[in-house]
């Protein structure tokens, strides 16, 4: 039935209450107050009605996907002054944490590296709230449609499933990503071991982690196949060396040269940064076969360890060589006969053609292995 504001408005275009009540009550539905308008203006049944069956629900659609967006925007800005929140927190405490624990003898701590983390972690966030809000848009547009979501949503929880069983691995790897941000296991620029590959991280997504290792070669790793890491660079390293010295050496005499050296490069300008504290020799650690092993470690900054070992190694070839400290080598005593017994002779000299390199040679030969050989 029409409204009196419906009678009034039939009045003034002079037309037939009965003409705009066909034309704009539908059966067992209120008359449209567009469809009145378009047929206000235009004055066509055929424009009102359509107008009268399109425009409010278009109208309706417009306003899901504007509160869709707003609501989007306000979350999001939410989560960033969340994600800024914690970000400042978590550096306060690193910083008090610092200054009560053992990370005070550390150096500065990268602040970029928590940066980073939480703004991946913002962007998860972000990604997820943007995928619910927009999915129930979808739904109540679909609602506008008059699309059943009964059985809509039933078959997308049956296809979830189905989909879930088949992709468990992706799942897996996504879940393990999100724990991985979250512990801060390892970062951009951290080498890393994880079983499989050792190496630099280049990169890190949800699904997988990209390395790549000392001959240069670049492994995707999965994040749901890591079962362990081992995260070289990580606040300090400690730089640990194994000198072996021969076993005639004068053990206190060869330390003080160990620790020399090391003292020389820690107050060195060029390396001084490297290197956190003072080094340290701890001792006899081992008897080797040719060899008596003396450790000596070094505290120093994250993946520096191997650039102070290779400097260490030259250092100490220098200064044990104008010590007189031999350093130890593989030696071995050969015995040889003649095939018919007869006496050995004492010269010897290279063969061309014996597997051993040596042809009439005295009956003991010590030295060591492909040593040049000089007659008696």
């Amino acid at each position: 039935m029409l409204s009196r504001f419906d009678a009034i408005v039939a009045a003034l275009l002079q037309v037939e209450p009965a003409e705009l009540n066909a034309a704009c009550t539908p059966e067992g539905e209120a008359t449209s107050s567009v469809c009145v308008l378009v047929y206000r203006v235009t004055g066509q049944r055929l424009a009102g009605t359509v107008a009268g069956a399109v425009l409010p629900a278009a109208l309706r659609i417009v306003l899901i996907v504007a509160l869709a967006y707003v609501a989007q925007r306000l979350v999001r800005r939410l989560i960033k002054r969340f994600v800024r929140g914690v970000t400042e927190e978590g550096i306060a405490r690193l910083g008090a944490l610092r200054q009560r624990g053992p990370l005070a003898a550390t150096g500065p701590i990268d602040l970029t590296r928590a940066t980073m983390r939480t703004e991946t972690i913002g962007g998860v966030l972000r990604s997820i709230s943007t995928a619910v809000i927009w999915t129930v848009a979808l739904f109540l547009v679909l609602g506008e449609f008059n699309v059943n979501l009964g059985p809509l949503i039933a078959g997308a929880g049956i296809a979830g499933v189905a989909i879930g069983f088949g992709s468990q691995t992706l799942v897996r790897d996504f879940l393990s990503g999100i724990f991985m941000l979250l512990e801060d296991q390892y970062g951009v620029g951290d080498i890393v071991d994880v079983g499989e590959a050792t190496g630099v991280v280049e990169a890190i997504t949800l699904r997988t982690s990209r390395l790549r290792d000392v001959e240069g070669t670049v492994w995707w790793v999965p994040n749901g196949e890591i079962r362990r890491v081992g995260n070289k660079s990580q606040q300090w390293a400690r730089s640990l060396m194994d000198v072996g010295v021969a076993y005639d050496t004068d053990i206190t005499h060869a330390q003080a040269v160990i620790k020399g050296v090391a003292d020389d490069l820690w107050r060195d300008p060029e390396w001084s940064e490297q290197i956190i504290e003072e080094p340290e020799v701890w001792g006899v650690e081992n008897f080797g076969p040719n060899e008596i092993v003396i450790r000596m470690v070094l505290k120093v900054q994250p993946a520096k360890q191997w650039a102070v070992n290779r400097e260490l190694r030259a250092r100490l070839k220098q200064a044990f060589d104008a010590a007189g400290i031999e350093i130890p080598f593989a030696q071995r005593t050969i015995w040889v006969r003649h095939e018919d017994g007869a006496p050995a002779s004492t010269a010897h000299r290279r063969s061309e053609a014996g597997p051993e390199g040596i042809e009439n040679s005295g009956p003991v030969l010590r030295g060591p292995l492909n040593a040049p050989e000089t007659p008696k």
